[in-house]
């Protein structure tokens, strides 16, 4: 069996207009989600087998924030530049290309890709997985190049707003 956990990235900042969208930092709601979300995963006792972010600054500087918080070591955490602005064909790619020794992976991203992509594997329909959100989907498959659509059933799917009152 492969678990995958699809993470947005938690809330940015758009205080500079001028500043290219791959290097927006996260703001003051991302940076108190991201640690949450990270501390919701630790109660579940989640521990990914593997890391793989956007190297997108608000992708994976809430990879590295998760990290910490479940005990996964922030230097092992991989990027991989193609999950940026990527479709949910390209991120499939990326999943498909997991090393099978790898019983549980989690991947850092982006929307539309990410929203899309959960929909295409576990043929449920999220509007839309919210920043800091992440589904937990799980495959009968032995090896993660086997997974394709509707090959996955939804586990669950955690935001900051579940938990945040008035936002």
């Amino acid at each position: 069996m492969k678990t995958l956990y699809l993470t947005r990235h938690a809330k940015s900042s758009w205080k500079e207009l001028d500043l290219d969208d791959f290097d927006r930092p996260l703001n003051k709601r991302g940076k108190r989600d991201a640690p949450f979300m990270g501390q919701l995963l630790k109660k579940k006792n989640i521990l990914p087998d593997v890391l793989i972010s956007s190297p997108a600054v608000r992708a994976y500087t809430t990879a590295r924030t998760i990290a910490t918080e479940i005990g996964y070591p922030a230097e092992n955490i991989m990027t991989d530049e193609n999950i940026y602005e990527a479709s949910s064909s390209e991120l499939l790619d990326i999943i498909n290309s997991i090393e099978d020794e790898n019983r549980s992976a989690m991947l850092f991203g982006h929307n539309p890709g990410f929203t899309m992509l959960s929909n295409y594997l576990s043929g449920k329909d999220i509007l839309n997985i919210p920043t800091c959100g992440i589904v937990k989907i799980e495959f009968e498959k032995e090896k993660w190049s086997d997974i394709e659509i509707d090959t996955g059933k939804l586990i669950w799917f955690e935001y900051p707003k579940k938990y945040f009152e008035n936002e």
